[in-house]
């Protein structure tokens, strides 16, 4: 996976979405540094959260993230 790809991806559905990087952190239960760090590139979520941040985000993780 790329993580710059992923990252922007992550960052643009945010914003399609109407959340900051602190909230979408709050409805993940994290801090908004790690929604910063993913949305760079400089690190990828966690497969513990990856379930819930496409729920927040309404997206499929197998046609979303995964696409080339």
């Amino acid at each position: 996976m790329d993580q710059v790809r992923i990252g922007e991806f992550i960052a643009k559905t945010r914003k399609e979405k109407g959340y900051t990087q602190k909230e979408l952190a709050e409805k993940v239960r994290l801090s908004d540094k790690a929604v910063s760090k993913w949305e760079r590139g400089n690190s990828m979520p966690d497969i513990s959260v990856m379930m819930d941040l496409c729920e927040v985000l309404d997206l499929d993780i197998n046609e979303d993230l995964n696409r080339d």
